[in-house]
């Protein structure tokens, strides 16, 4: 994505993907074959061009389901569960899609049953067998921070759990002068000289990066050493690039203006903002909402029975919201709340909100209470991908409390968003300022193919009811 590494993938990913993309060509090559041998023969070619479809296809589900987020956090039962649910949608998305589409290349039903079956052993036991030798160990990086007070500690509060450090290793911190004292272990502390020291260090424990992370910079800097160790091919960076690249996001706490002007990613193409976006937006609205009308049609419904009948209240929502720019918009959604949700003022939604009905906290988990912003977004006021559009009254006071909270402002905000895949559920001031984080990376690095992505990912989000 862009200039980021984040997604990018090491030796480990690559041997990783092209292991399971053998597996599943394996699977549907023993299917193929086994019907071959049972049924009617079956060519070369429409086997190699199966082998293709059907590799694709899961491979296509796996994304959506996050089987590819390197920071999934599942044990072996989750992974197996995915692996299941994957082979599940790939069969739908076979069986009822493409093969409808392409009638020429499907072999059967059986065929197909076969090698989702093979492919959910093979896979889930490839899983396992790479989660328990940890394959990430053959192309981990082994990370020096130069620095051990409060910007430093960031590391440790940020990346502490083992899945946060699949790809790096980080060998101790070296205390700078002028370090605040922070929360980082005596014992994660290194006593070398600096100025003298550092770059033998660097040469007897291969180290492969140096991250930038002192409190004090001017005059501290021991410039000599950090050049010949880039010399040597030593990979320097800052901190706040190094969270960027680690985890996501941007770490707002941590930027200073002269980064924001010299930063790579941050100017957009007004083409792909505007005509070809909004393009992009109407075809995908107009085709959801041909899939989904019969859900927006029960939904309304199941409102209208609940609650709208006694107090005579309509089953959408009109809520003025900020949009791009600063403009406000008013957002359409189905109404998950009791009609005197806000008689003492605006609030912020919690994750066990009273006010929600028990019609809506079903559409809120599963998101559906936000199918009616399709029409937000053939309006031009929204996009499917984007920050997520908040209301004027917190704006007002998130953006005096938080730096460059309005920079979310920039682009058109989303149905879904990069903060939506990557941090849970948020209602307060505290959760906003982590959102901005990931909100700022998106502004930073969005393209068509990390809209993609998203899109892909949000089913997900959906299936798994992590709705907000």
């Amino acid at each position: 994505m862009n200039a980021s590494r984040y997604g990018r993938k090491s030796i480990a990913d690559k041997l990783f993907l092209s292991g399971e993309l053998a597996l599943l060509c394996l699977s549907s090559w023993l299917a193929s074959s086994l019907y071959h041998s049972s049924y009617s023969p079956v060519s070369l070619d429409i086997q190699l061009v199966n082998i293709v479809i059907f590799s694709a296809a899961v491979m296509l589900c796996a994304l959506s389901v996050g089987l590819y987020d390197h920071k999934l956090r599942e044990g072996h039962k989750g992974i197996v569960k995915r692996v299941v649910i994957t082979l599940l949608f790939s069969a739908i998305l076979l069986e009822f899609i493409i093969f409808q589409l392409f009638p020429a290349f499907r072999i059967g039903s059986l065929y197909l049953l076969w090698a989702s079956l093979i492919a959910a052993v093979l896979i889930s036991a490839f899983r396992a067998f790479c989660q328990y030798h940890d394959i990430n160990r053959i192309s981990r990086r082994r990370v020096l921070v130069l620095g051990a007070g409060e910007r430093a500690s960031i590391i440790e509060r940020r990346m502490r759990r083992n899945v946060d450090r699949r790809d790096f290793e980080i060998v101790g911190y070296v205390r700078v002068e002028g370090d605040k004292s922070a929360a980082i272990q005596p014992q994660r502390q290194l006593t070398i000289d600096y100025s003298n020291d550092l770059f033998k260090f660097v040469m007897e424990n291969k180290i492969d990066q140096l991250v930038i992370a002192c409190d004090e910079r001017r005059n501290m800097l021991p410039v000599e050493a950090l050049f010949k160790c880039k010399t040597r091919g030593i990979d320097i960076i800052e901190i706040l690039d190094f969270i960027e690249n680690e985890t996501g996001q941007i770490a707002v706490n941590l930027i200073y203006p002269s980064w924001i002007i010299h930063s790579n990613g941050l100017s957009s193409n007004p083409r792909f903002r505007t005509s070809l976006g909004y393009l992009l937006n109407v075809v995908l609205a107009v085709s959801l909402l041909l899939v989904t009308w019969p859900i927006m049609l029960i939904t309304a419904l199941l409102i209208y029975l609940e609650d709208g009948r006694k107090h005579s209240v309509s089953i959408f929502y009109r809520q003025i919201r900020v949009g791009i720019d600063g403009n406000p918009f008013y957002i359409l959604k189905f109404r998950s709340m009791r009609p005197d949700a806000e008689k003492n003022g605006a609030q912020w939604a919690s994750a066990n909100d009273s006010r929600v009905t028990r019609v809506g906290q079903f559409i809120r988990k599963y998101r559906i209470d936000e199918l009616p912003q399709l029409f937000n977004v053939l309006k031009g006021e929204m996009g499917f991908v984007g920050p997520r559009p908040e209301r004027p009254e917190f704006v007002v006071q998130l953006a005096k409390d938080i730096p460059y909270y309005n920079n979310r402002h920039n682009v058109k905000p989303g149905l879904t968003g990069w903060a939506q895949l990557k941090y849970p559920y948020g209602s307060t001031a505290e959760d906003a300022q982590e959102k901005l984080k990931f909100d700022l990376y998106y502004i930073k690095h969005r393209s068509l193919m990390l809209d993609l992505v998203i899109l892909i990912r949000t089913v997900e989000i959906v299936l798994f009811g992590r709705g907000r």
